[in-house]
């Protein structure tokens, strides 16, 4: 089974504003309601390419049961864990560019806490878990590495998709994927990244501290992938840039779908490409059909 935990999940309310106006009565022409949050995002587009999914993390109050709702309605199974506050609401203001107003964090208690990390302790070494997204201020800054040492202790495939610190502290643990962008790869090493060279040197660095594989994405200029055995380049699909939310999620769950079904790492990175440009090119998350036609326009090269 492939898990994924949401620390933090949210619903993502998209409002589309023709001529928005700061201080004044704007009229949304269009609005939208996701359910929110990198995990469940991998969730979503797992089940869409018919890999089995379960979703972890906390949800709480009527917030929380329209994630729960949406997931169910999907056919995404869950094992949520239920706080005494509402989930954040997040708002996407799309008027001419895109402005985002996050809701603050829950408050997750120890009790919980110590919830979450035996559900993680029950899985075994034909599962995944995905830990994706920022973690709210209420748990440890380390939250993602103990759940890597869980992990490897159980011979589960870890896979982290977060930035900074909580990035930082993984490196070092043994972990299946890793998927930062070009900027945090640069941050984890304190430098500035300039060409692809540089990617791929920091991306091998990345991979000899115990990560088995490496994708850096470069937005609209493609993706790289490295691990022990290959280096590959990716040019992205052509297409006209929709969303922002999900991409990078549904890189994530496009790898572990293509990787699953074949055991092949070109065939996986290729899909994420595909999968994270199908959501791209969307209002939502890509459609399967979408996302295999564009499988044939990914070209990769070996670096």
């Amino acid at each position: 089974m492939n898990y994924t935990c949401t620390l933090n999940p949210s619903i993502d309310y998209i409002m589309h504003v023709a001529d928005f106006k700061a201080e004044d009565l704007n009229r949304a022409t269009q609005t939208a309601y996701f359910a929110g949050g990198k995990g469940i995002n991998v969730s979503r587009l797992l089940k869409r390419l018919d890999v089995d999914t379960t979703a972890l993390g906390y949800i709480g109050g009527f917030t929380g049961a329209f994630i729960r709702e949406t997931l169910e309605s999907a056919g995404i199974a869950h094992q949520f864990i239920e706080i005494n506050e509402p989930t954040r609401v997040n708002v996407k203001l799309k008027s001419g560019g895109e402005t985002e107003i996050n809701g603050p964090g829950p408050s997750i208690t120890t009790e919980q806490l110590a919830l979450l990390f035996g559900q993680i302790r029950s899985l075994g070494k034909q599962d995944a878990l995905v830990a994706a997204g920022n973690a709210p201020g209420s748990v440890p800054a380390d939250i993602y590495a103990r759940m890597a040492d869980i992990c490897e202790e159980n011979g589960t495939r870890f896979i982290a998709d977060t930035s900074s610190a909580a990035l930082r502290d993984l490196i070092g643990k043994k972990m299946f994927l890793v998927k930062p962008n070009h900027h945090e790869l640069g941050e984890l090493f304190d430098t500035t990244i300039s060409s692809i060279e540089d990617i791929v040197s920091y991306a091998r660095k990345l991979h000899e501290t115990g990560i088995e594989n490496v994708i850096v994405s470069m937005g609209g200029e493609g993706a790289i992938f490295v691990n022990r055995d290959h280096a590959w380049k990716a040019e992205t699909p052509k297409g006209t840039v929709k969303n922002s939310v999900g991409a990078g999620d549904s890189m994530v769950a496009g790898f572990l779908a293509a990787y699953e079904k074949s055991g092949d790492y070109e065939q996986a990175f290729t899909y994420a490409v595909a999968a994270g440009s199908a959501t791209a090119f969307s209002d939502d998350l890509g459609e399967r059909q979408y996302i295999e036609e564009l499988v044939s326009q990914v070209k990769l090269t070996s670096i």
